[in-house]
This record gives structure tokens, sequence and C-alpha cells, in this order.
């Protein structure tokens, strides 16, 4: 039974594709059940609807210095939910395989003890809100995320199929929507947050929006950090904003150091002039040569005391005495 051509094409040129992976998740099914069902079971439900991307964005989104982060999560959601569950899902009408007419599906789905789902099965709507919500999450934390990103949406495809609930081609085409989901909303927030700043200034309710912060409200101390402000590292940093002044903790049974250490140290660490730099025998080299005589309009000045200093210069017609 075909809703659709769509869905015709896609049980056509997938069958082998879903079949391989179907029966080796089923093989898994009979023989670690036990532990398996219960715990697909807890990983798709934590995936229902997105609700706890939803609920992250919001969150995040209360703190100033966490907001272009919740309003990423948040639009990458919604992106992925627009083109999947109201673009996609009705339009191709893709039935899910316990619903398809197969036996060996049907029994698959039974076996697992899975429950009847709504709507139609391409594309899948939890993997699609997974994969978007940390996909934008990887996008805005740096490369650090990418490895948990990877196994969260792979353990959330490998639920879906586990339970019959959709095809592998439905969870493979989800990521690829839900990967470029969260790289349009990554771009989205990076221009909202560019004219925002530019903009503070300006206007006020760029203001607002950057600077409003529930913790303000809140009847206790939470600790933040302002946005722009980068992360806490070892040392002490002045308010002013100077160099960096690491401290190291002292050495067990090692004595104080005396006030003024530091300058000290900080002198001596300092480069020395380039005189200060020369070689000593240089120096003292160069001071044993004497004086040389210093010159002033082109005539040698002799040093004051020596042997021609009182004599006069005869004039040039000067012949002598005969």
């Amino acid at each position: 039974m075909y809703t659709t051509a769509a869905a015709l094409w896609l049980d056509t040129h997938f069958a082998g594709f879903d079949h391989l992976f179907l029966s080796i998740q089923h093989w898994f099914a009979d023989h670690l059940g036990v532990v398996l069902t219960p715990l697909m079971r807890v990983i798709t439900f934590l995936g229902e609807k997105g609700w706890p991307f939803f609920l992250l964005a919001l969150l995040f989104m209360l703190l100033a210095d966490r907001r272009d982060l919740g309003v990423c999560i948040f639009g990458a959601v919604c992106c992925g939910a627009l083109i999947t569950n109201i673009i996609l899902k009705d339009n191709v009408a893709r039935l899910r395989p316990y619903e398809s007419g197969n036996v060996e599906y049907e029994l698959w789905w039974m076996a697992v003890g899975s429950p009847l789902e709504d709507g139609y099965s391409f594309p899948s709507g939890h993997v699609t809100a997974c994969a978007a919500g940390m996909t934008a999450l990887s996008l805005m934390k740096g490369k650090k995320w990418i490895g948990p990103s990877v196994v969260v949406v792979l353990l959330m495809m490998i639920s879906r199929n586990y339970l019959m609930a959709h095809y592998p081609s439905d969870v493979v085409a989800a990521l690829i929507i839900g990967v470029f989901s969260g790289v349009v909303a990554w771009l989205i927030t990076q221009l909202i947050f560019r004219f925002l700043k530019r903009n503070r200034r300006k206007f006020g309710f760029c203001r607002l929006l950057l600077d409003f912060d529930i913790r303000d409200i809140l009847p206790f101390d939470f600790p933040r950090r302002k946005a722009g402000e980068p992360k806490a590292r070892s040392g002490r940093r002045s308010r002013e904003g100077e160099e960096e002044v690491k401290t190291y903790p002292a050495r067990r049974g090692s004595a104080p150091a005396p006030a003024g250490a530091e300058e000290t140290a900080a002198v001596s660490a300092a480069p020395a002039p380039a005189e200060e730099r020369r070689p000593a025998h240089a120096a003292a080299a160069e001071s044993a040569k004497p004086a040389a005589p210093a010159r002033a309009g082109g005539r040698h000045v002799l040093p004051e005391g020596s042997a021609g200093a009182g004599r006069k210069k005869a004039p040039a017609n000067y012949q002598g005495k005969h």
C-alpha cells in the first residue's frame, strides 16, 4: 500500500538498505532485548518532539552570557521541524515499517513491544531535532562537542530503527536535514548578534536583548560571565586588563618570599641595555684606549696639557728664518 509516488520510490530504491539494518537490529533485540529495549525506549522518549532542546534553548536565552547559544539551538530545532514535520512528512506520506504490509516488519515491531506512532515515517522528527540541536551546540561551543554530538545522534538513530518506528533511510535523511538546519541557524545567529552588538548604544532594545539576565532578579547569587568576557584562566588578571600575572603555590617547607621579591625578580628578568650586555673584556679594552682628538672645523684640537697644546699655528705664507 503506497500513498504517493515519492513513498513508492523510497520503498523501492532503499528496500535492500532498509532491510539489512533492520535485520541487524532485530538480531540484537532477540539476544539482548532485556537490556536494549528499555534503553531504546528511554532514548526515544528523551527526543520526543525535540522538547529537551527547546527547554535547553529557553534556559540559555534567559542568560546574558549564553543567549546566543540558546537562540542558535532554538532556531535550529524550529528550522528542522519546519522542513520535516510541515513540508516533507505529509507530502511524502511514507507509511511506517509495521504499517507497510510487510509481515516480517510487523512481527519485528511486535517483538520489541513498540507502541503505535502518529504521523508518517519519512523523515524522522526525533533524529531531525536531535541532529539540529547538537549541530548548533557544536558550532557555537567548538570542536570539543563534535564527539559527544555524534554519539547522541547515533543513539537516537539506532533507537528509532530498533523500535521499528522508522526505516534506516528515514533517519539518514533526518540526519542530513538536522545538520543543514543547525548550520543555517548558526549563520542567522551570527548575523543577529552582530547587528545587536553594533547598535548596542544606538537602540535601547539592542542593549536590552544583550544585557538582560534572569539572574539579576533572582533572590540568590548565581555565578555568571558577562557576554564577550573571556573565560577565567589560572593566575590573576587585573581589572584594567593588564598583563596576566601567574601565581604558583610555594613548595612544602619553603619559606615565604619576602616583600618586594616579585618586583626584584621582574627587574632582574628584564633584558639589559646594549651597553650592559657587552663582554667585560671588551669594555676594559675600550676604556684603555687613548681618547681620540676631537675635530673642529677640520682641524685637530689637541687636549689641554699635551706637548703641542700651547703652540700657535704658523701663517700659511711663513717661509721660515734664513
